[in-house]
């Protein structure tokens, strides 16, 4: 008899396929039947739902939220069954467990606790904590080059290159998925080219990904593009560009052209993939923004709070409405928050993307989805981080057609699953695992604002991970039945 069979839904396999009513039987954690399921355990009626494999969140900063939030509440919510964590430079290993993990990341990283120091321990640790999804790994090299040298504002030397390689060599050894660089960030935006394309090297020769937050997305878009396919080229590694999009109002348009360079490489035989958040806003932490000597006035104009430790009242307010109030100026404004303690751990969401450029992204023929939610879920964090998948299934392919349910579906399962090495995972398949969302596609829509960014997405009736019904009707069902993910290897097995 089979642990449970979902009768009668509309079945979208994630190959992109057209999608069959029919049954999905499920034993021992794995799909094993496709038809007609003799008796079960436990059924689910899905007549009139469709189901179609877990989603995959492809960039996400979880690292921290699988220790501080094991039930994963803003991912399953909307049907996410597994993401890629690690990502823009920082990532949870390697890790000192004497040192403080804003020292690279600020609040990206909040969350990390435990004696581990690499990738089997961090997984042995959010084991422990019986997590609601799948994770699978990057390693990051802001975290690397800030735990390698004393100066990170410096140029590696020989030997400090050779121990941020074994940094990366030892994550790859154990299960990550690749490297990935944040070069606007500190420290990464410190490094040269010739740097990244060291360490890139070891992800090529592991067979690996190279993701990279690149060096600017905004006025110089495109110079970044050719940085990130030269490092891709050099490496020979699979390029993986993260969050694409032209930031700032002088620089809207100009995904088309750097789009363009992405179809040339790949005309050529160069590996390269992207993915999109379907927002107008970014977020990330602060000070990385600003030169606080010029702070730049029309920047901070079209900044809101999200979490801000030095002043509490200030979050999920615009910057420009706080300054009129307080009558100050805005830059004035800008340094005291920054300077203030902890300063440096303010979240801020700024509205610089144009929505033409997110439909011209999403229309891209493999253009996948990540969230690039941060989980602090203290304040007013980006809406992203509950609701990205809900609204492209809602708003972006029900209301808007800019893609069909079926290629939808791809761009977030199978795909994502093959590039990134996750195993019988990403298709509703026999013999793969149960990672399953069977939703509403009248209703499935995302509920979280920019005011009320916590707020659950419609239409999502079951989630099971692993086999395990973990999302049910709007309850957790505590379950508990993630794995942590091993590239092109299965589940950690500890």
């Amino acid at each position: 008899m089979l642990d449970l069979v979902i009768r009668g839904a509309e079945v979208i396999d994630g190959s992109g396929s057209p999608g069959l009513i029919t049954d999905v039987g499920i034993e021992g954690g794995q799909i094993t039947v496709i038809g007609d399921a003799g008796p079960a355990r436990q059924e689910i009626d899905g007549t009139g739902l469709v189901l179609t494999p877990g989603l995959i969140d492809t960039h996400a900063h979880d690292d921290g939220a699988f220790l501080r939030h094991p039930d994963m509440t803003f991912k399953l919510s909307q049907g996410v069954t597994t993401v890629v964590s690690g990502n823009c430079g920082f990532s949870a290993i390697p890790f000192d467990p004497e040192s403080d993990p804003r020292k690279a990341s600020g609040g990206i990283l909040s969350g990390l606790k435990g004696g581990f120091t690499d990738l089997s321990g961090y997984f042995d640790a959010v084991l422990a904590s019986a997590p609601a999804i799948n994770n699978m790994m990057l390693v990051g090299h802001n975290t690397i080059r800030s735990m390698v040298m004393d100066d990170p504002k410096q140029a590696p030397s020989q030997q400090d290159l050779m121990a941020m390689g074994s940094h990366v060599e030892r994550a790859l050894e154990q299960g990550a998925c690749g490297f990935s660089t944040g070069l606007i960030y500190h420290p990464g935006k410190y490094s040269q080219t010739e740097e990244i394309i060291a360490l890139a090297q070891l992800a090529g020769s592991a067979g690996a990904l190279y993701t990279t937050h690149m060096r600017n997305e905004g006025d110089h878009l495109l110079e970044a593009v050719d940085e990130a396919l030269r490092i891709g080229r050099e490496s020979d590694v699979h390029l993986h560009i993260s969050h694409h999009k032209s930031a700032g109002k002088p620089n809207w348009g100009k995904v088309k052209a750097s789009l363009a360079r992405v179809d040339v490489a790949l005309s050529q035989g160069q590996r390269v993939t992207l993915d999109v958040y379907p927002y107008t806003a970014g977020s990330g932490r602060m000070i990385e923004y600003f030169d606080l000597q010029r702070v730049n006035e029309d920047f901070a104009s079209v900044i809101r709070i999200a979490s801000c430790p030095a002043y509490r009242e200030y979050e999920g307010q615009m910057l420009k409405d706080i300054a009129r109030v307080q009558a100050v100026d805005i830059t004035d404004l800008v340094r005291d928050i920054l300077t203030a303690p902890r300063g440096a751990d303010t979240i801020c969401i700024q509205f610089i993307i144009d929505e033409q450029d997110v439909e011209h992204n999403l229309r891209w023929r493999d253009m996948m989805v990540g969230s690039d939610g941060i989980p602090n879920l203290r304040g007013k964090p980006h809406p992203r981080l509950y609701g990205t998948f809900a609204k492209i299934l809602g708003h972006y392919v029900r209301e808007r057609g800019l893609m069909s349910l079926t290629e939808a579906i791809r761009r977030m399962t199978s795909l994502p699953a093959a590039t990134f090495g996750m195993n019988q995972r990403g298709m509703v398949r026999a013999g793969f695992q149960a990672d399953l969302l069977l939703f509403d596609p009248a209703t499935v829509q995302d509920t979280a604002t920019y005011d009320e960014p916590q707020r659950l997405a419609a239409g999502i009736r079951t989630v099971m991970v692993n086999g395990k019904i973990a999302w049910q009707d709007g309850q957790h069902q505590m379950a508990g039945s993630g794995h942590m993910l091993k590239y092109r290897s299965g589940s950690y097995a500890g």
